[in-house]
């Protein structure tokens, strides 16, 4: 006879090579996600309705965005932007490979999804910024301004849709629950079959 709870008492797990998983992604880089997919879906539903609820999350989201600056310096090892160049380069090939279901093994973000994070970004610095300057007296009623945000939050919108749709099919191909992984900060490690 095994004994599990004992196995279970010295550190050793019963569980295949194939279940055990490691720390990815810590509680900052996690909170930080998920708060900035509240404040996106808030700041979208609220304009020109509840336009005070709208600032509120979008100077919230800038807030979000420096906070996502400063930890991609000095957070744990999958939070740092340090991959981010070779991982834009490999993007196009990686995409490439996509189609035959190539997909590599990563712990971190995968190329796709560096490009994918880059340009998220991007397009909320760009929407956040030039909302907060539409409502200053310099920018109030400034066409440009305001095309630029409102172009801006519908690439948000965009690029959310696509993200989700990337995460559920690299899930899938994967064999793994990556929305888990984002809720634990946690990823399967694959083990020799």
């Amino acid at each position: 006879m095994h004994d599990s709870g004992l196995t279970e008492a010295r550190g050793v797990s019963n569980r295949r090579p194939a279940d055990r998983t490691v720390p990815v992604w810590d509680l900052p880089l996690r909170l930080w996600h998920w708060a900035l997919a509240a404040c996106v879906l808030v700041a979208w539903f609220t304009p020109t309705v509840y336009d005070s609820l709208h600032r509120i999350f979008g100077y919230t989201v800038i807030g979000l965005l420096v906070f996502r600056l400063a930890w991609g310096f000095w957070g744990s090892r999958y939070s740092r932007f340090r991959m981010i160049g070779i991982r834009l380069r490999a993007a196009p090939s990686y995409l490439w490979n996509l189609r035959r279901g190539i997909t590599g093994r990563y712990l971190g973000l995968n190329p796709a999804g560096t490009l994918m994070m880059v340009t998220l970004l991007l397009s909320l610095a760009v929407s956040a910024i030039t909302g907060a300057l539409s409502v200053t007296v310099t920018f109030f009623g400034v066409w440009w301004i305001e095309d630029t945000h409102a172009w801006a939050s519908d690439a948000v919108i965009v690029l959310v849709v696509l993200h989700v749709a990337g995460v559920v099919g690299m899930g899938l191909l994967q064999r793994e629950n990556l929305i888990r992984a984002m809720i634990t900060g946690r990823k399967r490690i694959r083990g020799r079959s």
